[in-house]
């Protein structure tokens, strides 16, 4: 993957080849977002608007032809959540974007997606009639969702995609400009505490209102789910785990509705206790150097540990460097290759 973001960003037309055939496919459209994402980030928000121009057409007549506008919104959500963070270099803000991606694309779906809507539907009609020609009682095991149910869940969908191409094309430009950068920011996103109590009072007076609005709940918890396997993975860093240790989680999170529960019940906790912080008062020989992590709890990309937050020069050096555009989310000072 490394060589396709590294061919991406060799030329414009490398970039739109890219963008373009991939955005034509169902199956690979997440390619071409990533992509966008990764210019967005890199090059600036007039060169990324101009590729993801390109790369809708495709996604546009797809949508035109077959009704199906799931790429044109995957591509639409993650230039506007690379968007967020190329202005405000915060992968948290982004994380929250993404709720409001999930919103803003169940409220479209509900309004003029009727056709997606409707394959939804019948596909849910056809799995209720295998059911029940099997003898189950498909009524009361799969009950026919309502139209505002399947919005939703279009809608949440969606922003879980394009966070996560977001955080493709974030990683990309880690990996091509900045090694490793990717990993300490994803590790330092946290929420405050009003807002995880804020996203999980909206999510509980969705789930509260009614069977229809409960794929809408999942919306405000997405940036919670987000967060929490930043801290995760924050932890799994600190005390050198391997990532099996990770990718256990991630399968119990999949299949184990607790599991959920318990993320979300960690987010909450660390927002009030800010473990980051403990961990790094902390004296266990076996924590490697992240005492700037806690430091950069809030989400930030631009990343200073103490021993360079003095150096005047070097700041005044990154600041022109966002002024030009050239954001890669390294402070000029790091001694890393």
């Amino acid at each position: 993957m490394r060589g396709l973001a590294a061919y991406a960003m060799d030329g414009r037309a490398r970039a739109m080849i890219i963008a373009i055939a991939s955005s034509s496919s169902l199956l690979f459209a997440w390619i071409g977002a990533a992509v966008v994402a990764l210019v967005v980030l890199r090059k600036g928000v007039a060169e990324g608007a101009h590729l993801l121009l390109w790369a809708s057409l495709p996604a546009t007549v797809w949508a035109w032809a077959t009704g199906d506008s799931t790429v044109i919104a995957l591509m639409l959500g993650t230039g506007t959540l690379a968007l967020v963070l190329r202005l405000s270099m915060s992968l948290t803000l982004a994380a929250l974007g993404s709720a409001v991606v999930a919103l803003l694309t169940g409220v479209g779906v509900a309004i003029i997606g009727d056709a997606m809507i409707d394959d939804l539907d019948r596909m849910f009609s056809e799995v209720a009639a295998a059911m029940e020609a099997q003898g189950e009682n498909a009524a009361a095991l799969l009950p026919s969702p309502s139209k505002m149910l399947l919005a939703g869940m279009l809608g949440s969908v969606n922003g879980l995609l394009a966070f996560l191409c977001l955080a493709l094309g974030r990683y990309w430009q880690a990996v091509l400009y900045n090694p490793g950068g990717f990993g300490e920011e994803f590790r330092a996103l946290r929420f405050p505490p009003s807002m995880v109590l804020g996203l999980g009072a909206c999510a509980a007076a969705l789930m509260a209102t009614g069977i229809d609005w409960r794929s809408w709940a999942l919306m405000p918890l997405l940036p919670l789910t987000v967060g929490g396997f930043a801290l995760l993975h924050a932890r799994a860093n600190r005390w050198r785990q391997s990532g099996v240790w990770m990718g256990l989680i991630y399968l119990v999170w999949l299949i184990w509705y607790p599991a959920r529960l318990a993320l979300l019940a960690l987010v909450l906790a660390d927002a009030m206790m800010d473990f980051r912080s403990r961990w790094d008062d902390d004296d266990d020989p076996r924590a490697g150097s992240g005492s700037g992590e806690s430091k950069r709890g809030a989400g930030l990309v631009d990343r200073r540990d103490d021993a360079r937050e003095g150096d005047d020069q070097h700041q005044n050096s990154n600041d022109e460097k966002r002024d030009a555009g050239l954001y890669d989310g390294r402070d000029d000072s790091d001694p890393r290759p």
